[in-house]
């Protein structure tokens, strides 16, 4: 008869040096229970054809001891707090199925929302206000879809896709690299209270008192595409994690895709590397519907009520008149938007390119600025947002 595993057996084994998901995984196999590796004695571990450092690990007990309590202490705070195993029925079914699932997950909010339909939305963390824009657009209309929104609080276009989700009254969930009693970065501090009074979730699978790492990442990226049906990132660099966490959608059988941008955009050539390795093209939050439409249930045919002033009624890549409230723009206007083309371009160069003298430009830009169809980038430079480039 295979023992039954206590919460305090799997926080145990997580703490342990040289112990991780796949490490458990073994550990289950070849002695049916966490409890049954725990209680034979070293020299039966050994024997089982475990790895030494995995047979050796519980020499390292007493400090692992303290910091169960440490967890136990952390859950009892509260009662959003969980820590969930993978025994749990609450366990999220949609990680359990990838290869290396965490064994324990720590959670603030609303457990239930682990198993809700999720699609994750990732990026730049130095994203263009255009990317800024789609991803809180795209995060708003498919939010009002029925899907949850995933993310990992980092700043740019995870902080955008939480709270497009949050501006239609969706949930949204994040998660974290650290453990559940740290936040980074501090400054979303108050953007983690919104995740949770809007019925989302923090989410970790590190300890309590785990400090940011940057080796800690990938694994978070692996979790977030691990809970998603599929994975859509928005201005990535050559080398941003957002692209590990797409690989990792496609190793895991979900669905990758990313939103093109500019040849000349440096933070839109990961998605462009992304879509050559195999990731689908959107231009739309209805064609991240359609790819993901055979794995998810029923979806809203429109968008929901709003509860701000982010407009979702709309698909992504509407005009941009339609925008501004049905106010056309004159053609002084448009010929301004065409000029700047889909880059960021400087000040002088627009002067140049439309033979304007610089406090017509300038009123001119501000006019367009207060519409939401220009942003103003580093370097004296402006550009349009998807908003503008949908004119």
């Amino acid at each position: 008869m295979i023992a039954t595993d206590t919460l305090e057996d799997w926080l145990l084994l997580r703490r342990l040096p040289g112990i991780g998901p796949m490490a458990i995984q073994r550990i289950r196999k070849h002695f049916g229970s966490l409890s049954a590796f725990i209680d034979a004695g070293e020299n039966r571990r050994r024997q089982s054809g475990l790895e030494p450092g995995i047979a050796t690990a519980l020499r390292h007990r007493e400090t692992a001891i303290e910091g169960v309590e440490t967890d136990l202490a952390w859950q009892a705070g509260g009662p959003d707090r969980h820590i969930l195993t993978q025994e749990d029925p609450r366990y999220p079914a949609q990680l359990g199925q990838i290869p290396d699932p965490p064994p324990v997950l720590f959670i603030r909010g609303d457990v239930e929302a682990l198993n809700s339909e999720q699609l994750a939305i990732v990026g730049s963390r130095h994203a263009t206000p255009g990317g800024l824009h789609s991803a809180g657009d795209f995060a708003a209309h498919l939010a009002a879809s029925g899907l949850a929104i995933t993310s990992g609080l980092a700043l740019g276009i995870d902080a955008e896709a939480h709270q497009g989700a949050l501006a239609v009254g969706g949930t949204t969930l994040a998660v974290m690299a650290t453990g559940p009693d740290r936040l980074y970065p501090r400054e979303h501090r108050g953007l983690a209270g919104e995740i949770l009074d809007g019925g989302g979730a923090l989410v970790t699978e590190m300890p309590v008192s785990t400090p940011v790492s940057r080796g800690l990442f990938p694994r978070r990226n692996r979790l977030i595409s691990g809970l998603s049906l599929g994975v859509l990132v928005i201005e990535a660099g050559a080398k941003s994690g957002a692209l590990g966490t797409a690989y990792a959608a496609q190793e895991q059988g979900r669905e990758a895709m990313a939103l093109p941008g500019s040849i000349h955009n440096p933070v839109a050539r990961g998605c462009h590397r992304l879509i050559r390795d195999g990731a689908r093209l959107v231009e739309t939050a209805e064609h991240v519907i359609q790819e993901i439409r055979n794995m998810a249930g029923p979806l809203n045919e429109y968008p929901v009520q709003t509860k701000s002033s982010r407009q979702c009624t709309r698909p992504v890549g509407t005009s941009a008149s339609a925008e501004s409230g049905g106010e056309s723009l004159d053609s002084d206007y448009q010929a301004l938007l065409n000029a700047m083309g889909y880059d960021p371009v400087s000040f002088d160069r627009l002067a140049e390119r439309l033979g304007l003298t610089p406090d017509i430009l300038s009123s001119m830009l501000l006019s367009l600025e207060l519409k939401g169809l220009v942003a103003p980038c580093n370097g004296g430079r402006y550009m349009r947002t998807n908003q503008g480039n949908a004119g």
